[in-house]
């Protein structure tokens, strides 16, 4: 399954990377990386058939998480990728935001790559 991470710090990829390297060499998932909302669009014109999944962080200069999950929502709806928005604010406006706008779960950071995991498999099956 290939997965979008989208987050403008440069430590998250190391970290998925890391964290998720059992999966990545059993070939279970396959994770590629934006550093945001603009560069994940740019991906997305040229990959939107592979991307499976997108785990987006909300909180993003330029184009926040929200705005990008809006736009992939119009245009990317045949079939539909399943968008996890992430965000160091666990805050009650950011999470009905992300869920008005078409956000399939939400996760707060520090991420719990246990619970990720578990979620990731259970879009797989």
């Amino acid at each position: 399954m290939k997965i979008l991470v989208v987050d403008d710090e440069a430590d998250v990829q190391p970290l998925f990377l890391q964290r998720f390297r059992k999966e990545i060499r059993g070939h279970e998932f396959e994770f590629d990386f934006a550093m945001s909302g603009e560069e994940a669009l740019s991906y997305m014109e040229q990959k939107h058939s592979e991307v499976v999944l997108i785990l987006s962080d909300i909180n993003m200069p330029g184009m926040s998480g929200l705005d990008l999950l809006s736009k992939i929502r119009h245009d990317y709806d045949a079939p539909p990728p399943v968008v996890m928005m992430i965000t160091a604010y666990g805050d009650e406006e950011s999470h009905r935001q992300a869920i008005e706008n078409g956000a399939n779960d939400f996760l707060t950071k520090p991420l719990d790559f246990d619970l990720l995991k578990q979620k990731l498999k259970t879009v797989i099956l």
